[in-house]
């Protein structure tokens, strides 16, 4: 038996676009499910079109389809027409999950809502994927990653007072959102009687994230304010200049900060009140700060780095995303497949970041091709070739 991959014999309908959505299907196929995307016969994901790979993208295939389909079945399917209302009613009848990330109230337009689709299979997980989530007053409003951001108070708190507010240098949201969708399906296939409709909210799912930030607020009544690379709950704790490059220290605990110091040559500060205590050094930050920058720009980052390391003082390098899937460590890991694209051409995709008793979970297949499958799935579910043909002429597939 293959632990690493606990979801197999499911089967998921990824009805999603972009990212948030696909991002949880490409977590469940990874673990084992069979992950059949439902796309568009006229272009499919917008995803297909999207990355900075012009030539990847008038192929279909853009980069940042790749990033969240890869293991997935890509079947094409029009919505819009009875027949191909049919196909996905067909679909459902052998489905254990159905993933979408429309806005809330299309699918019931469409005559396909939670709602008809579970009286049709009552053991179907629903899950709903949207900005704001199925109800309130922003239900309907279009939701994009930065927008989220920006409505969630992320980016109010990200950067610092010259800077901010920024986002993240990444669709947080989207991916948040995506894991916590996720998360509540995976949960879902463990109830019995089996069968739910899920509403997840990107929103919700980056507040969720935010918890220090929120709890703050809530219990201490505490307005987060950007505090740049500074952690504003410990110092000294933040990035700081060497002579070739910037270095994150996180010396949170008492033991860690007396180390720092006196591997810095500063033993004169810890018989200073004005650092004895966390409180004391988070008080008087900035001397605290520039003392150790001080010392720290004499040298490169990298050899602090290992020396504060092995006395016990957590420490790393900033690096670029180059550097970062360089390091001997992402190689041990086993993170990043290879794939063979139709056009000839390798690729690189990152897994899922976790292991399963000591295996990376891992698809075999290349993120597909617009309705590569269609045909292989509509034979499992019994429709002839004449019929494939026939749906196709009608403009349901």
């Amino acid at each position: 038996m293959d632990t690493s991959r606990p979801l197999a014999g499911i089967r998921v309908l990824d009805m999603t676009n972009v990212l948030a959505g696909p991002f949880a299907c490409h977590q469940l196929a990874h673990l084992g499910a069979d992950v059949i995307k439902l796309e568009l016969p006229d272009g499919g994901d917008l995803a297909r079109q999207l990355g900075q790979d012009e030539a990847l993208s008038e192929q279909g295939m853009g980069i940042s389809f790749l990033a969240p389909n890869a293991g997935k079945r890509s079947v094409t399917v029009n919505l819009k027409t009875p027949e191909g209302r049919k196909v996905l009613e067909d679909l459902v009848q052998h489905a254990d999950v159905l993933v979408e990330n429309f806005r809330p109230g299309v699918m019931d337009r469409l005559g396909v809502g939670p709602v008809y689709l579970r009286g049709l299979r009552p053991e179907l997980i629903y899950c709903a994927i949207s900005g704001f989530g199925q109800d309130g007053p922003l239900s309907q409003r279009p939701a994009y990653d930065q927008i989220v951001q920006g409505i969630s108070g992320a980016m109010a708190v990200t950067g610092d007072a010259a800077s901010g507010p920024l986002r993240a240098g990444w669709p947080v949201s989207d991916t948040v959102g995506g894991l916590t969708a996720a998360m509540a399906i995976t949960a879902a296939l463990n109830a019995r009687p089996r069968g739910c409709f899920i509403d997840v909210s990107m929103l919700d799912s980056l507040l969720a994230t935010m918890g220090w930030a929120v709890s703050n607020w809530l219990i201490g009544g505490v307005a987060p304010v950007p505090a740049g690379n500074e952690n504003l709950t410990s110092a000294p704790s933040a990035a700081y200049p060497c002579a070739d490059g910037p270095l994150n220290i996180v010396a949170n605990k008492q033991e860690q900060w007396e180390a720092l110091a006196r591997h810095l040559g500063l033993d004169d500060m810890l018989a200073d009140d004005r650092f004895a205590t966390r409180l004391d050094r988070k008080t008087n930050r900035t001397v605290l700060n520039a003392r150790i920058g001080g010392v720290l720009a004499t040298r490169p980052a990298a050899d602090w780095e290992e020396e504060l390391n092995a006395i016990g003082v957590p420490a790393g390098r900033i690096l670029t995303m180059e550097q970062a899937l360089d390091q001997d460590q992402m190689r041990v890991r086993d993170q990043i497949a290879h794939y063979h694209l139709p056009d000839g051409r390798d690729v690189r995709l990152f897994r899922t970041g976790m292991h399963i008793d000591g295996k990376a979970p891992a698809v075999d297949a290349a993120p597909p091709p617009l309705g590569q499958d269609t045909d292989a799935v509509l034979s499992e579910l019994g429709y002839a070739a004449d019929d494939i043909a026939d749906l196709r002429r009608r403009g349901a597939v």
